[in-house]
């Protein structure tokens, strides 16, 4: 359909189209896409054999949607998503503050403006685009705000008395008719609020200051709502909840690797930043393990959720650590150090919520932590397990590296400043390193080597094989009992 050609409503009329539902349009289009095997919310990873499939369902059912779950589980993305669903354009009488339907017209402007002027009621195209309405619920919504009002100025100016109906200001709802309408965290919104919501999900219609409006009102409702607020700070009221058709359950990725292609595709980097610093396989894995041990923290409140912006974030500031790092010393080129990783605890602590025990313990500290956490699970995945009982006549792998660190009483320090050259020759220096990636890892690449050289200092000291000193300027490595043998 042509649509620069159909001005009025004569030749809307004239080009035979038929006007649908909002919930069809997104059905329509929804089985349309399915049949011709396209995807249908692009961009979302993780959820295709869970929360896809029942917001599909949900759609075909054309129910209303609730999607309860933690934060930053892309339930906000989820709705945008769904925009995609909609015809590319719709007819709207011209001058409509309600996007009004041209042969279903619902407001007394249109229906009067159709009996004046006919076909000749002139009409616009509204473009999907332009269809999605959003309102973050806070405590101080009002009725007014979401329904309407009478507007004392609109009837002064029109010389109206509050009798007459044109005297309404039409609040989000009305105005986002023949569209989506999103409404964030819906139980913070007080319960007189919610109550307003009711007739408008089961039947369609308004009330406002008496009026007795009927205004079938054409609307996909998509709510989100965070578990913890059913307890912290309100509800959802029992009734709004039996007329919301579909309530869907969001989670967090599952698995590293979906993490991982979550934080490439949200991660805001600039161009000189992706080009001047390389980050290894092993550091980004790492990385993303940090927020799975983050979900099981015992001194992280779970109840809250750790956010997947935390790894987007996190690996923002890891390379902006590393760029830093290089812009100080010189090197045009650098790669990521794990003693970078000291640089993402300010992202960690902005978000996550500690229990009683991590406030003593102190978020940077919990932060830091982590870090050591997650290279104690990921190690045994690229090493041979360390027990922590053996015999004394067992031979272990890192023995010949242990023994390095045993006779050199002065320690080993990686500082955080080293330029590459000078952190590369520290860590040739433990010659024991390299045997031990050319028998576990042989296929490493020679960039990512270094970074799981100081990997494997990690793992040893999360083991107990070594021990490792945080001090202002770095990091420092030395055998746990080489100083008390001394000593003696």
């Amino acid at each position: 359909m042509k649509i620069d050609t159909i001005k009025t409503l004569g030749d809307l009329k004239k080009a035979g189209y038929q006007s649908k539902s909002i919930k069809d349009e997104l059905r329509d289009n929804l089985i349309e896409k399915v049949k011709n095997k396209e995807a249908t919310f692009t961009g979302i990873h993780g959820y295709q054999n869970t929360v896809i499939p029942e917001l599909e369902r949900a759609i075909l059912s054309r129910h209303n949607i609730n999607l309860l779950g933690l934060r930053g589980q892309a339930k906000t993305r989820l709705a945008r998503l769904m925009l995609n669903l909609l015809d590319e354009y719709i007819p709207v009488v011209k001058g409509s503050e309600i996007n009004d339907d041209p042969l279903q017209p619902i407001s007394r402007y249109a229906v009067e403006l159709i009996k004046e002027e006919g076909d000749n009621t002139p009409i616009t195209w509204l473009h999907r685009s332009e269809r999605f309405a959003e309102k973050l619920a806070t405590p101080d919504v009002t009725v007014a705000d979401i329904i309407g009002d009478v507007d004392p100025i609109k009837a002064a100016n029109l010389k109206l008395s509050y009798a007459d109906d044109r005297v309404i200001h039409y609040g989000m709802i009305p105005r986002a008719n023949r569209c989506i309408f999103v409404i964030n965290e819906l139980p913070d919104l007080q319960a007189r609020i919610q109550v307003a919501l009711f007739n408008i999900l089961q039947e369609g219609d308004i009330q406002i200051r008496g009026f007795k409006l009927r205004l079938p009102l054409d609307m996909q409702f998509v709510f989100t709502a965070n578990p913890e607020d059913y307890t912290n700070r309100g509800s959802i009221v029992t009734p709004l909840k039996d007329r919301i058709g579909s309530q869907i359950l969001t989670h967090y990725p599952e698995d590293i690797e979906t993490a991982k292609i979550i934080t490439a595709q949200e991660a805001k980097l600039d161009s000189r930043q992706s080009e001047a610093v390389m980050v290894p396989e092993l550091a980004k894995e790492l990385l993303e393990q940090i927020v799975f041990e983050a979900r099981k923290s015992e001194y992280i409140d779970a109840k809250s959720g750790v956010s997947a912006r935390l790894s987007i974030t996190a690996f923002e500031n890891l390379l902006s650590t590393a760029e830093l790092r290089a812009l100080k010393t010189g090197d045009d080129k650098t790669t990521v150090r794990l003693s970078d990783f000291i640089g993402i605890i300010p992202a960690i602590t902005g978000k996550v919520e500690l229990v009683y025990e991590g406030e003593q313990e102190g978020a940077a500290s919990v932060a830091y932590n982590l870090i050591g956490d997650a290279v104690q699970t990921l190690f045994p995945e690229y090493f041979p397990k360390i027990e922590k009982l053996k015999k004394q006549e067992d031979v272990s792998p890192y023995d010949s590296v242990v023994s390095w660190f045993f006779n050199n009483e002065a320690g080993f320090e990686l500082l955080d400043d080293l330029r590459d050259k000078e952190y590369k020759n520290m860590l040739d220096a433990v010659s024991p390193l390299d045997d031990l990636l050319g028998e576990h890892q042989p296929k490493l690449k020679k960039e990512e080597s270094y970074f799981v050289k100081e990997f494997i200092l990690w793992g040893l000291v999360q083991f107990k094989q070594l021990s490792k000193y945080r001090f202002t300027e770095g990091i420092q490595f030395k055998d746990p009992y080489s100083s008390y043998i001394s000593g003696l």
